[in-house]
């Protein structure tokens, strides 16, 4: 099995920073696209950011030139960079990663539980 785990949330006023981390760990033999996705309450969760194995991002709109991923292959690692930080990105942030446990097998979506972030005004 593989575990994703988050860090990094809490409560920010509005125009701060906060770094989100998540971790892989377990039966994990390689890791393709990683992401981040964030839930607010009432709404559908929406993908924040991607990368790829290879290093290439993508970004919701609403984000883009304020938020920006990155990752450690070798931590198994990825992060979520957040400035500028608006009262409108208050949600729960969820770690995404499609991970294969073995060269023979194919790979599986995995999630974490999600991290609180909380823009004041």
């Amino acid at each position: 099995q593989v575990q994703l785990v988050e860090s990094g949330g809490g409560l920010v006023q509005a125009g701060g920073s906060l770094r989100l981390s998540c971790a892989a760990s377990g039966s994990i033999f390689s890791i393709n696209a990683m992401g981040w996705y964030r839930q607010a309450p009432g709404k559908q969760r929406e993908l924040v950011a991607g990368i790829t194995s290879g290093g290439s991002a993508n970004y919701a709109d609403s984000v883009k030139g304020r938020f920006y991923i990155s990752r450690d292959n070798a931590k198994n690692a990825v992060y979520l960079q957040m400035n500028s930080l608006k009262p409108e990105d208050t949600a729960v942030y969820y770690c995404n990663a499609d991970v294969r446990s073995g060269s023979w097998l194919a790979f599986r979506n995995y999630w974490g539980k999600g991290t609180l972030v909380t823009v004041s005004s």
